[in-house]
Formats: structure tokens, sequence, C-alpha cells
């Protein structure tokens, strides 16, 4: 990628994802987009990765391991009272990445931006419950992108969305608080949907019993964000008593195999969450040619967004043919989602 492009992803990232949601990679975005320096340092990172959360995470993986520096005043997840975001930071923060290039760059070039929202699960519940309702069977899910495999967990957690109401499992480990946009509440089960089993794939699954895993995982999170954090924290926990199947390799080529081996008395729910706007448009076609090939043999669901636009869609295959649905517009955090699918009968 060009020193354009990447000024422009700079440029982008601060406008569209930061604005109102974190000051400090907002104002170092903005700045990093005008420095030939730190635009030069990010060429390493390989094409297909968001650049931006790229560096932010791996200079926030090196404070979070001990690196000393006073840019970590400027982080609320490093210290009580964060400084204000100002010119001074971005100043140490060219400094921090100049210092201590050596160890940042294997970090760019190497590790991936495998968030594990577990708040996207808010409206994945609503889309797991209209497909059981549909369906009044099991649920087998496979995750594409998986990383840690924690949304495979999305029926042991508990929901609210501002009803005055919880929804999900009545033992959860966590409670995820999402609003629900607009006039249009989904249909929402009052406990979680029999799930028969679970699959992840990641091309490399993350590791949360590995200390460098964890760390990395929780530096991909944005330094404001300390709900984030606590989810995560506590999703990581009831992961350790609720195991996932997690396979590394090549979801869209494992997928017609594993999808073969799950019981017709299974409703078979294939979904991804933020992970296709990093498949090149080939591989996403070549997902397409999978699903429909499924689709041809039993009837399918397929639950995704950033494929091929930012809604968020549940495609149904019944008997060979596709019904695609748009069903909601969603935060890339799932601090909210609009919801357009009519409620079941």
């Amino acid at each position: 990628m060009g020193p354009t492009q990447l000024a422009h992803s700079f440029m982008r990232f601060a406008e569209m994802e930061c604005r109102e949601s974190s000051a400090l990679y907002e104002l170092l975005s903005t700045r990093i987009a005008e420095d030939e320096e730190l635009l030069n340092l990010c060429r390493v990172i390989p094409r297909g990765q968001p650049v931006p959360n790229l560096l932010f995470a791996g200079v926030q993986y090196l404070l979070m391991k001990g690196t000393e520096h006073p840019l970590k005043d400027y982080y609320a997840s490093l210290t009580v009272s964060p400084k204000q975001p100002d010119a001074e930071a971005f100043i140490l923060f060219k400094n921090f990445c100049l210092t201590y290039r050596d160890q940042l760059e294997p970090l760019l070039m190497h590790r991936l931006v495998q968030t594990n929202e577990v708040r996207r699960c808010a409206y994945l519940y609503p889309a797991f419950s209209w497909i059981h309702s549909q369906t009044e069977r099991p649920l087998a899910l496979i995750e594409i992108g998986t990383s840690a495999g924690l949304q495979l967990l999305w029926d042991q957690y508990r929901y609210d969305y501002g009803t005055g109401e919880t929804f999900g499992s009545r033992d959860a480990c966590l409670t995820i608080r999402s609003e629900v946009k607009a006039d249009r509440l989904p249909f929402l089960l009052p406990k979680s949907p029999p799930v028969a089993s679970r699959i992840g794939f990641d091309l490399h699954p993350s590791d949360l019993s590995d200390p460098d895993d964890y760390i990395w995982m929780k530096a991909l999170i944005w330094p404001e964000h300390s709900e984030r954090r606590e989810l995560f924290d506590q999703a990581a926990a009831c992961l350790k008593t609720n195991p996932v199947q997690l396979i590394q390799g090549d979801g869209i080529e494992l997928l017609k195999t594993h999808a073969d081996r799950i019981p017709d008395g299974a409703a078979l729910c294939v979904f991804h969450t933020h992970v296709a706007n990093q498949l090149p448009d080939d591989t996403k076609q070549a997902l397409e040619d999978t699903l429909a090939a499924i689709g041809e043999q039993r009837e399918l669901f397929h639950i995704y967004n950033n494929m091929h636009d930012t809604q968020l869609h549940l495609d149904h295959y019944e008997n060979g043919t596709l019904h695609p649905q748009t069903i909601g517009s969603t935060d890339g955090h799932g601090r909210w989602f609009e919801w357009r699918l009519a409620k079941t009968q």
C-alpha cells in the first residue's frame, strides 16, 4: 500500500470510526496521515490487514507488556487518570514508534487484527432466536474467522436491550447491554435457543490460555473502552468452563466437509461478523459458492456483515434456493443496532 492510500486509511479511520468513540485514536490518526515516517513504518503491514488498528494495537501491546514510556499517561487502559489527547500525545506516540521500531515491526508483520468483540453477540442473539423460531430445531454453529471463539458462546450470555427485561442464559457469566435503535424491536426468545454443536475456523486461532495472545487481544481494544475490556475478561473466563472446538485452517475450504457431518436434525448456521472486509473478492466468491453448494443439499442459514456492504444479513438457503434478507445495521462494537426483520409468526 502506497503512502497516499495509507494516509487515506488513517483519515477515514479518524473520521468514520474514532469520532465520538476514541479521542486519542482520532487525534493520532489525523496526525499520522500527515507523517511520512510513520506511514513508511506501516508499509510492512501485510495487504488486507486494517492498518490503523494493527499499528495502534502494536503500540498498546508493547505498553501493556511493560515498555516504559511517558506515552502511557494518555492511555485510559494503563492509567487511572489519563491525560487528554493533545499535540504532545502525537509527539510521544511518534517517539515511541521510532524508539521501539525493532520490537514494533515484527508485530505489524506477523500479528493479526482478530478482535473478538463480545458485544456483537447482542445482534446475533435475535438472529439466532428468529432462526430457532422458524425451524424449531437446535442450532449447529459454524463461525468463520472465530479468533478466540468468544462469539460461539453467545447462548451463554445474558442480554439487556433497555426494555426492562433480560434475555438469554439465566446462569450467564456476563451481561451484554446494547441499544436497539428506531421503533422495531427484534423477536427475542426469553431463554437462549438450544445449541447442538459449535465449531470455529480461523487461519490463526487465538489461544487465550497463552498470556501473549491474551494481551494481544486486549491491546486490540481501544484505550477508552473500559466496558469492552471488562466484557472480554468475563467472556474469556466463561471460555475456560465452556471450551469450544477451534480448528486452524481455511474456513472456506473446510466448511463443506464439516457441514456434511452435521445431522439433519440441527439447523445449520454459518456466521461471521466484521471478518469479510479482510477477504479479497475471489475469496468472498468462493465462500458464496461453497454456501450455495451446501444449500443444494440441506437447509442453511448464513449471518454476516461487511461482505459487500456494512449491513447485517441473514440469508436462508432452502431446497437449493437462496432467500437473501437484509435484517439491520450495526455499530462496529455492538453498542447499538437497528432491526428490520419482521417478528416471527
